[in-house]
């Protein structure tokens, strides 16, 4: 049992089909399926069954996955710290809006920590080979690997907690938008104040004109707001790191989803 058929693996189990995970590998069908059978042979067991549109995984492949994510997590961080600084390679990465701070420091750390081989270069917005977003900001081409998920809450100016919030900062721009519709009712129709992105709504509450719904790890990170959670409503957001399947074949990727991986399941 090695890393190749432990990565081939772990493609097999996320893709069902093993033409998509080849692909998302960049190796032969024959050379995955072969390193599959192999694995199979090494453990004894069966780990998925051919269907006639992708795979079945068997109860013994979902026992192995975490297990799997894990040891190849272990071994791309241990490959990345005895190549040292010399192969270093520069991964940029985009930072969609409305992401916490506390959420790009655990992305930093893992590329700082764990995948030393990668030079993270941060970018903002829609770039990079990789991108932090939250979900509802995935292309239809993208997976999606999560990290939290965010729950949202009402956040009030500091001189106004408690009572019923009527005047309201609304992002009708934003794709969460109409998800929030059901706490902002009829009052949606005639905010006090809109902006772009949660991020300039803190602003606006802040400067006393009125409530919004935020994300908590947004609020909880602005120092002019106080947060409450929804009365008899729970809406969460996720955010996590996209990528498309193009995207593994640059160098860095991998190793940062599997270093974020590892840490997610820590």
């Amino acid at each position: 049992m090695d890393y190749r058929q432990l990565r081939a693996f772990i493609a097999v189990f996320e893709e069902r089909n093993i033409t998509a995970a080849a692909r998302a590998i960049h190796l032969s069908q024959p050379a995955l399926s072969g390193s599959i059978k192999a694995l199979e042979q090494a453990l004894g067991t069966t780990l998925f069954v051919r269907q006639p549109r992708g795979v079945e995984v068997t109860d013994d492949a979902r026992a192995l996955y975490p297990e799997a994510q894990r040891m190849v997590a272990e071994a791309s961080r241990l490959l990345s710290r005895f190549r040292g600084d010399r192969e270093r390679v520069a991964l940029q990465l985009g930072v969609e809006q409305d992401i916490s701070s506390a959420t790009v420091k655990k992305v930093v750390l893992a590329a700082a920590a764990i995948t030393p081989a990668v030079r993270l270069q941060l970018v903002t917005g829609c770039m990079g080979a990789a991108r932090v977003a939250s979900e509802d900001l995935r292309c239809e081409d993208e997976l999606f690997l999560p990290l939290h998920s965010d729950p949202f809450v009402l956040a009030r100016p500091l001189a106004e907690q408690g009572g019923e919030a009527t005047r309201w900062v609304t992002c009708p721009a934003h794709p969460s938008h109409q998800r929030l519709l059901t706490f902002y009712g009829v009052a949606a129709s005639a905010p006090v104040a809109e902006a772009d992105t949660f991020s300039l709504a803190l602003e606006m509450v802040a400067a006393g004109l009125g409530a919004a719904i935020v994300p908590e790890s947004l609020a909880a990170e602005h120092p002019g707001v106080h947060a409450e959670p929804l009365p008899q409503l729970d809406l969460r957001r996720r955010i996590g790191l996209c990528y498309s399947a193009q995207a593994l074949a640059v160098e860095g990727v991998i190793q940062l989803r599997d270093a974020l991986q590892y840490v997610v399941a820590k």
